[in-house]
């Protein structure tokens, strides 16, 4: 199910968008949904037994997202993530082990340990864990990409909460004065921390996008074929004609905000599961879940034995 809002009393008339083949599901998606899966609760298990420090934010229950628009993305598209970015680092160069020692603060990491789980910095890749600026930095990388020409455009993964902070504001009236190719994801969780969306948001992200004359394109399920066959056209529009595009996907953060601080009722949190991705895919194909699995887990416990061999990083290790 989804909503795409284009009328032309709220925003400017746009050319009709063109359907484009976009591709189906494959084994390998349905693997970077486990693996993705597997390190947040490889995570979750390693800090639980004290081996990590400092924090860490699950991206359970939104990991079909990014692993949804991967392919719709293009080698000079830059990618910037948020505090919740390990399934967005994943989706885009499936490097478990640089991501994992990283975190670790060990040698090997992508950023030499320095950057831990929510500063991460790859070509084409940025993640931040101050809220709501993946937007404004985007919107930098997107005026440079207009500039060269190209097809390239600027991505910038937020949580609804983020939609409360002033510089995304600034950036929407920018982008949609410049035609800025950038593509704001949103994952709306209706979770802020530990609010509820009713508590710390007056009207919609929809109508605030619209305010300043921005198409948005709402989608409400997980079909990683059916979400492709949604957003590639709008995508695709992007390129041939520079403009920022909001897309807003109603999903669900099955954990904590971090580790614990969660004051959902378990009664909320247990309906939250039933309504998760992985069963229905189990359903539908059986065989080929259990085969994945069954590798992404091998792969997964390989690692938890040799990342915890590697030294610390010469940056991070304070001996």
């Amino acid at each position: 199910m989804h909503v795409l809002h284009g009328s032309i009393q709220r925003i400017p008339v746009m050319p009709p968008v063109a359907p484009i083949a976009v591709p189906e599901t494959t084994e390998a998606d349905i693997e970077a949904l486990f693996l993705i899966r597997g390190f947040e609760r490889l995570l979750l298990d390693l800090f639980s037994r004290g081996v990590l420090n400092g924090t860490t934010h699950t991206c359970l229950g939104q990991e079909y997202i990014p692993v949804a628009l991967s392919p719709l993305f293009e080698a000079p598209d830059f990618i910037f993530s948020n505090h919740r970015g390990h399934g967005h680092y994943l989706a885009r160069f499936g490097d478990v082990e640089g991501l994992l020692l990283e975190i670790m603060g060990r040698a090997g990491g992508v950023c030499n340990g320095v950057g831990g789980s929510q500063h991460l910095f790859r070509d084409g890749f940025l993640s931040t864990g101050v809220l709501g600026e993946s937007v404004p930095a985007a919107a930098g990388m997107a005026w440079s990409l207009k500039r060269r020409g190209g097809r390239g455009i600027a991505v910038a993964y937020t949580g609804d909460g983020g939609w409360g902070e002033g510089s995304v504001y600034e950036t929407l009236n920018m982008a949609s004065l410049w035609g800025l190719p950038l593509l704001m994801v949103v994952e709306n969780n209706a979770m802020a921390q530990s609010s509820h969306a009713e508590r710390y948001r007056a009207g919609t992200i929809q109508d605030r996008a619209h305010a300043f004359g921005i198409r948005t394109l709402q989608i409400t399920g997980c079909d990683l074929a059916e979400i492709r066959n949604l957003a590639g056209p709008e995508i695709a529009a992007m390129r041939e004609r520079p403009r920022p595009l909001v897309i807003e996907f109603a999903t669900q953060r099955l954990g904590p905000h971090s580790k614990g601080d969660d004051p959902r009722s378990p009664e909320l949190v247990a309906e939250l599961w039933r309504r998760d991705w992985e069963a229905p895919l189990r359903q539908r194909h059986p065989a080929l879940c259990e085969r994945v699995t069954a590798r992404v887990s091998e792969r997964l416990e390989a690692l938890r034995a040799t990342a915890l061999q590697q030294p610390l990083s010469e940056w991070t290790d304070a001996s």
